[in-house]
């Protein structure tokens, strides 16, 4: 008998506000499909990834109509959802609250031992909101997983880049991202 309980999008906004998950050192939570989830800490190889993206996507987008957002949270309200993807490009149409599925032009996950849940649950979840550009970074493989044409059943299209590839957003109009330069902040650094 499972003893899990439900929790709402209101309830978890409560309870940020109430600071139910404050003092608790290096804590990250998210809600997946009204559960509340522990989120994996963040590496050295990770936190490399992520700051390299955070500059190619500083570089690569009009900010007038783009909004890049770091470690931040969207609201997929039909499935009492509320997950915190490593980077997220979101139209600026919507500059207040939360942004939703359609406000997201680019998702990305960045992954090293939550590779399974990336790949897997939140996949479906971001194809079944509408997501409909979903990049994941494998560190282990040194690969970018693109995932695009999202339906209730997952993505229809999933292509492994490994270097050498070189790979540009569906939905914006940015420089290309070459998978080799995007692995070489991880030189020098183990896996």
């Amino acid at each position: 008998m499972s003893t899990a309980t439900s929790v709402t999008i209101d309830q978890f906004e409560r309870m940020i506000d109430r600071g139910a998950f404050t003092g608790r050192s290096e804590q990250r939570v998210e809600l997946i499909r009204a559960e509340l989830r522990s989120m994996s800490p963040i590496g050295v190889d990770h936190e490399n990834i992520v700051d390299w993206l955070l500059e190619w996507s500083f570089d690569n987008v009009d900010r007038k109509t783009v909004r890049i957002r770091c470690q931040e949270s969207i609201g997929i309200s039909k499935l009492e959802t509320i997950p915190q993807p490593d980077i997220a490009w979101v139209s600026r149409k919507n500059v207040r609250g939360r942004p939703a599925p359609e406000d997201v032009l680019l998702l990305i996950e960045v992954a090293d031992s939550s590779l399974g849940f990336d790949s897997g649950e939140k996949a479906r979840i971001y194809a079944e909101a509408g997501i409909r550009d979903y990049w994941i970074v494998n560190i282990p493989q040194r690969r970018l997983i693109v995932l695009r044409e999202p339906g209730n059943d997952g993505y229809a299209s999933r292509i492994e880049h490994a270097a050498g590839a070189v790979v540009s957003p569906a939905l914006v109009s940015a420089s290309a991202l070459m998978v080799t330069e995007l692995f070489s902040c991880l030189e020098g650094h183990g896996s």
